[in-house]
């Protein structure tokens, strides 16, 4: 007999394929297990993964990962609509992130949408209603990673182009605001990353886990 979960993420699995045969190929569905204990493979199911070059068994997204580091911390999250997205090829993909609980009440899965409207951009003035986007999404239009190390490098530019100069021009006070934000998107719940940032930013381990710890006591 199945457990009330393996029937929760079966009825998901039913709605994504619908989804992804109603609106065709360059319609992508991926379901995220948020409680997966290993960053590598998060994704326990894909449909038209080529639209962003992914398959089954890969590891998080941006938000995937941010939504793991909250619930980590307890804070509450809420569902992300319609936003921009790019793949490492440049498509332009319009997304939105939908949070699911189990039978027990707790986030389980993360039920992504990733509709391709790179050539649907180029059309007239007429559909631009469906291709509609949150102004302060389309600005922010972070890639799809492939690898929780593409992950990881990404966040990594976007706290240095957060502060606007490389980490050998920073000052203290900016690198730990740097590290804040990647604190916050949860890059430290990624294997080794603590190496990766404080080589990055020309610091020592311990000052690394310092400025973690100077965040905290900003956040009580």
């Amino acid at each position: 007999m199945k457990n009330k979960e393996d029937i929760t993420l079966e009825n998901l699995i039913i709605v994504a394929h619908g989804l992804a045969h109603q609106f065709g190929s360059c319609c992508e569905i991926v379901i995220h297990d948020l409680t997966a204990a290993d960053l590598e493979h998060t994704i326990v199911y894909l449909q038209n993964g080529q639209v962003s070059g992914r398959k089954k068994g890969d590891g998080p997204s941006k938000v995937v990962l941010k939504t793991m580091e909250s619930l980590k911390n307890g804070e509450i999250i809420s569902d992300h609509l319609c936003y921009m997205t790019r793949t490492k090829e440049g498509r332009i993909l319009k997304s939105s992130s939908i949070f699911l609980k189990d039978q027990s009440g707790s986030f389980r899965y993360l039920f992504g949408i990733n509709y391709d409207i790179t050539n649907i951009v180029n059309i007239d003035d007429g559909l631009k209603g469906l291709i509609a986007i949150e102004d302060s999404a389309s600005k922010q239009a972070p890639d799809i990673p492939i690898t929780v190390n593409d992950l990881l490098d990404n966040l990594i530019e976007q706290s240095v182009s957060l502060i606007g100069k490389q980490p050998a021009l920073m000052t203290k006070d900016e690198k730990v605001k740097a590290i804040q934000y990647l604190n916050d998107s949860g890059a430290f719940l990624i294997t080794k990353s603590g190496d990766k940032v404080s080589s990055y930013f020309g610091i020592s381990k311990f000052t690394l886990y310092s400025y973690i710890d100077v965040n905290k006591g900003e956040k009580q």
